[in-house]
C-alpha cells in the first residue's frame, strides 16, 4: 500500500467540508499491527451476542458525518447513553459532545483503534468513515487512503476482536452495465468513481473476512439519504437536501442534476431504522451479508413540485454538473429489496410527501411556508 505522508491544509480542509468524518493520518497508512493470518490462528470467532453482556459496547467511526450523530442518539435509548461512544477526527459541537461518549479516532491510526476497542470492551462497531462520490473524485489518493486502507484497519480489528460490524454501502456501488430499473442485490457491479470502487470492495472484503475468519460482518446500501440536521456532504444525491435549504432561504434553487434524473432515495429515519433492525437480526435469518434497501425513487423535477407545496413560488433552474449527471446517470433507478423485507422484515415508513413534510417541519416556520399552509 502507499505512503501517505503529509497531506497538508488542503486535504485537511476538503476532510472538514466533505461530513465524511474520516481520519487521515501523518505518518504510514498501513501501520499494521496484526496481519489476518495471526487474527486467525489467535483468536476464536462468534458473534458477541446480549447473553455475554447487557448491552452491547458501540464504536462509531466518522460519527460528525450525516448519519453518525443521528445514529448514536436512536442507539443510545436503545442501549444506554455511555454504551455508546461516538469518534471523529474533528472537534464535536457542544451539543454533542456533552449528548454523550465522544473521543478522537483516526482510522488510518492502527494501533490507536486498536487501543480504543480494547480499552472500551467494544462489541459493536459502526464504520462510517468515507470520503463520498464527488469529493472521493476530486482527491483519489485521499479517498483511496480512507475509504480502502482504513477499511482495512477496521476489518482486521473487526476479526481479532470479535466484532460485530457494520460497514455502509451505497447506490455507488453500482455502474452504467449493471441493470438499473430495478436493481437486484446479485448482479454486475463496475463502479466508475473511487467511492463506488471501494464499496464494492467493503462489500466483498467483508464477506471474505466472514467466510474466511467468521467475522460478523453486515452491509446495507444506502441509496440517497435525506435528513434536515446535516449539512450537504458533497455526494451526487445531496440536491435532495439543499433544495430544502434554498426553498426556505431564497425560494430558488439550481440543480446540478437533469430534471429526469431518477435515483433511490431516503428518510434519514428510515436509514437509520433499518441499520439498527440489520445489526439485531438473528444471524440465522441473514442469507447474505450486504442487502439493499429502498423506499422510494424520484427525479428532481418530482421533489420540486413536491416541494412547490409549501413554496409555491420556488423558482427551479438546472445548470448541469457532468461529472455528478455522469455519477448518477450509471446508478441504479429503482432498488431490489426484497430480499431485506424477506429476510428480516424491513418496512419503510416516509414516501416522498411524508418525505418533504417532515424535512420542512424540521426547518423552520419560514412566513412563505406559513402562507402556503
Amino acid at each position: 500500500m502507499p505512503v501517505i505522508r503529509n497531506l497538508g491544509r488542503a486535504a485537511s480542509q476538503l476532510l472538514q467540508s466533505s461530513g465524511c468524518g474520516c481520519g487521515v493520518s501523518l505518518v504510514p497508512a498501513r501501520a499494521i499491527g496484526v496481519s489476518p493470518r495471526q487474527v486467525a490462528s489467535d483468536a476464536s470467532f462468534h458473534s458477541v451476542t446480549f447473553s455475554e453482556s447487557d448491552h452491547p459496547r458501540v464504536l462509531i467511526t466518522g460519527g460528525l458525518g450525516q448519519l453518525g450523530v443521528g445514529l448514536a442518539k436512536l442507539l443510545r435509548k436503545r442501549f444506554g447513553k455511555n454504551n455508546v461512544i461516538l469518534s471523529d477526527i474533528r472537534k464535536p459541537a457542544d451539543n454533542v459532545f456533552y449528548s454523550g461518549p465522544f473521543i478522537f479516532a483516526d482510522i488510518l491510526d492502527y494501533k490507536n483503534l486498536r487501543e480504543i476497542v480494547v480499552n472500551n470492551r467494544i462489541t459493536w462497531l459502526f464504520h462510517y468513515s468515507a470520503l463520498l462520490s464527488a469529493v472521493g473524485e476530486a482527491n483519489v489518493p485521499l479517498a483511496r487512503a480512507v475509504n480502502i486502507t482504513g477499511l482495512h484497519n477496521v476489518l482486521d480489528i473487526a476479526a481479532e476482536h470479535n466484532l460485530r460490524l457494520f460497514v455502509p454501502s451505497t447506490i455507488g456501488a453500482f455502474g452504467p452495465t449493471s441493470p438499473r430499473d430495478p436493481t437486484p442485490d446479485l448482479c454486475i457491479q463496475r463502479p466508475r468513481t473511487i467511492y463506488g470502487v471501494s464499496k464494492v470492495h467493503a462489500e466483498l472484503m467483508g464477506e471474505y473476512y466472514h467466510y474466511r475468519y467468521g467475522l460478523d460482518f453486515r452491509c446495507l446500501r444506502y441509496p440517497g439519504i435525506i435528513s434536515a440536521d446535516s449539512q450537504p456532504g458533497g455526494g451526487t444525491t445531496d440536491y435532495a437536501v439543499q433544495i430544502f435549504h434554498d426553498a426556505i432561504k431564497t425560494g430558488k434553487f439550481k440543480c446540478y442534476l437533469r430534471p429526469d434524473t431518477r435515483l433511490p432515495m431516503m428518510y434519514i429515519d428510515d436509514c437509520l431504522k433499518a441499520t439498527l433492525e440489520v445489526m439485531e437480526a438473528p444471524a440465522e435469518t441473514l442469507t447474505m451479508r450486504t442487502y439493499n434497501i429502498s423506499a422510494m425513487s424520484f427525479t428532481p423535477e418530482e421533489l420540486a413540485q413536491e416541494v412547490q407545496k409549501y413554496v409555491p413560488e420556488l423558482q427551479m433552474t438546472y445548470n448541469v454538473d457532468q461529472v455528478r449527471q455522469a455519477i448518477a446517470d450509471s446508478w441504479p433507478m429503482n432498488f431490489d429489496d426484497s430480499n431485506a423485507r424477506r429476510d428480516w422484515g424491513w418496512k419503510h415508513d416516509y414516501d416522498l410527501p411524508e418525505l418533504v413534510t417532515t424535512m420542512f417541519s424540521y426547518l423552520g416556520s419560514d412566513s412563505r411556508i406559513a402562507q402556503a399552509n
